[in-house]
């Protein structure tokens, strides 16, 4: 395939992706793992989250497997942590070992982990692609880094973390105008109210309702951050005897 008709097949397959991503996944499950990488290597990270999301767990393994390992890294934390952990079991114990040094200790910790966890709590549930920024930050960085992000990947709540990535409070990005771009981020944070990866449904929807947000952070036991639970992600309930009304009993 020439330069030209390389550079066409991305744009389509980018636009494909983003518009119905799990058609795209079957479809280029369908493929060789070659052709696949050809197709998707050089497209933007979130672009190949969107599209190994929702691809069989041994195909998005041997594609994941076939990347630059800071590549691969990069994707692997950023998937659905439910996806991840199944593409942590089809990886060999070397490939573990090599992404595990890329990866931050917790996040491998629950890659090993979310297995254990029942299928409606947050560590099953929770997104790990998420907006953090240290205590001694200046605004004007988190500014900076919110600019990058494409206008619909803007988050409500932007996360403020200690050096290792401890929990300390969020930041409301609706609020930024309202400080200076000099003001350090642990001086404007609020306190943030938070769930465990063993957490319930029933325990995040009843902290929704005190925290007023659309989101969670998740935290280990030592207060890390691992990642978010999306108010969307709650159990949808319309039907009588659905997990939703079982679980607001």
């Amino acid at each position: 395939m020439n330069a030209p008709m390389h550079a066409l097949a991305g744009v389509i397959t980018e636009k494909f992706i983003l518009a119905a991503p799990q058609e795209a996944a079957r479809a280029l499950a369908s493929l060789a793992t070659h052709e696949v990488l050809l197709l998707i290597g050089p497209l933007k990270a979130q672009v190949v989250v969107s599209c190994l999301n929702p691809m069989d767990p041994p195909k998005a393994a041997a594609v994941l497997r076939r990347l630059p390992l800071k590549q691969a890294s990069y994707i692997l934390a950023r998937l659905n942590v439910e996806q991840a952990a199944k593409l942590w079991k089809e990886f060999s114990t070397p490939y573990r070992e090599r992404l595990s040094a890329a990866l931050e200790p917790a996040f491998v910790k629950l890659l090993t982990e979310a297995n254990s966890f029942s299928p409606d709590s947050a560590g099953r549930l929770m997104r790990t692609d998420f907006v953090a920024v240290r205590t001694e930050s200046k605004l004007s960085a988190l500014i900076e880094r919110l600019k990058s992000l494409p206008r619909k990947k803007l988050p409500a709540v932007c996360y403020v973390t200690g050096k290792d990535g401890e929990l300390k409070g969020f930041i409301r990005t609706a609020e930024l105008a309202f400080y200076t771009a000099q003001s350090v981020c642990g001086s404007v944070m609020s306190p943030a109210v938070f769930l465990h990866p063993q957490d319930s449904a029933k325990q995040a929807r009843e902290l929704f309702l005190q925290a007023e947000t659309d989101s969670l952070p998740v935290v280990d036991d030592k207060g890390i951050l691992l990642g978010v639970f999306p108010k969307e992600s709650l159990p949808a309930a319309t039907e009588k005897g659905s997990l939703w009304a079982r679980l607001t009993k």
